[in-house]
């Protein structure tokens, strides 16, 4: 039998007035000090419109939603891609000021076992909610981080049993840890790295808001190490902002430990040219003396070797040694070790240039 809903089944406050405890969602209405707030809060998107990047997706969902033929979603992608931006500016649009009252937001540090699913959220999603003044009378349920919740609740999270009052959108970095019963029951989008220009512009939207003084070296600087994640481009710029007045180009990358672009240059010259003792000696004394981690090294260095000229073969050998290094880096193997292995690569690709020349 369907199940019925009273209309007097009023939302109790207490199911889902709960703190935040892992991203920083501002729902609330109350301001605190501007300078206490983090730039990627004071400068979140608060419409639609305002979004940076993925207009198509933004513009679907936005459709949908005007149409009242809003679906159960499913975003996906890198983090700092806009994910979460896109959802809290579509229930904004949706529910107003009666927003603390028509979303229920649970994310990766929030308890969300099974017994939380059967509990907490299915009691949200399965009251009808009278909204003053809300635009729509369909609640939403905000799973932030998705793919961290235990097989055992996802497959209790039956959505379809609430469409009639209650829509979920799930949002995720990896999708195929997202059990197939609740992706087929969701529209899915695609949230890639933001490109470039998009990052550049909200920046510069940033830099202007907060008049900050950053030339062109360091905004190139800030694009590159961002990797398309405007969350990471935002903490960059403020962090660097309170460590030095002026963001340029060496100040980002000592603020964020990364090497510099000429020292990578400077490195990948001894790899290809010194003998494996003095390379070793140098590049040790230049990573004591910057605090450069060796895992950054080889991961600049990878990418700077796509751009040497190469056979092919040797290239591929090249990055493959290369890859090896960074995987054992990443379980904490031996720096040095590492870094004569790393350097045993290049020796071997020289080798290998030096033959092929002949």
């Amino acid at each position: 039998m369907a199940e019925t809903i009273s209309l007097m089944d009023i939302d109790d406050d207490k199911i889902h007035t709960k703190p935040n405890k892992g991203k920083n969602v501002i729902l609330s209405s109350s301001n605190p000090e501007p300078k206490s707030v983090p730039w990627v809060e004071k400068f979140r998107p608060q419409s639609l419109s305002d979004v940076a990047a993925h207009r198509d997706i933004v513009e679907t969902i936005d459709r949908l939603a005007s149409s009242n033929r809003l679906p159960h979603l499913l975003l996906y992608g890198p983090p700092g891609t806009g994910k979460t931006s896109t959802i809290l500016a579509l229930a904004r649009k949706l529910y107003g000021s009666q927003m603390n009252n028509m979303v229920l937001e649970l994310n990766a540090s929030d308890d969300r076992g099974i017994d939380v699913v059967r509990q907490q959220i299915q009691d949200f999603a399965s009251t009808q909610s009278i909204s003053f003044g809300a635009k729509s009378a369909v609640k939403l349920v905000l799973l932030d981080e998705a793919d961290a919740m235990t097989k055992d609740a996802q497959f209790a999270l039956l959505i379809e049993k609430y469409t009639r009052n209650t829509r979920f959108a799930l949002i995720c970095n990896n999708v195929n840890k997202v059990i197939p019963a609740l992706q087929s029951r969701c529209t899915r989008f695609r949230f890639a790295p933001l490109d470039a220009v998009h990052v550049s512009e909200r920046l510069r939207h940033v830099i202007e808001a907060e008049q900050l003084d950053v030339p062109e070296g360091g905004l190139k600087a800030l694009i590159r190490l961002s990797n398309g994640d405007m969350r990471k481009a935002l903490n960059i710029l403020q962090s660097t902002h309170m460590a030095s007045q002026q963001i340029t180009e060496e100040a980002v990358y000592l603020c964020t430990g990364n090497p510099l672009p000429k020292d990578i240059e400077q490195i990948s010259y001894w790899l290809l040219n010194e003998p494996f003792a003095i390379s070793c000696k140098r590049i040790s004394e230049i990573k004591t003396r910057k605090g450069l981690a060796l895992v950054d090294i080889v991961r600049e260095v990878t990418m700077f070797v796509f751009k040497i000229k190469m056979p092919a073969d040797v290239r591929v050998q090249l990055i493959n040694e290369m890859a090896d290094v960074e995987y054992r880096l990443t379980f904490g193997c031996n720096d040095k070790l590492q870094l004569g292995s790393l350097i045993s690569a290049f020796t071997r690709a020289r080798s290998a240039l030096v033959a092929a020349a002949k």
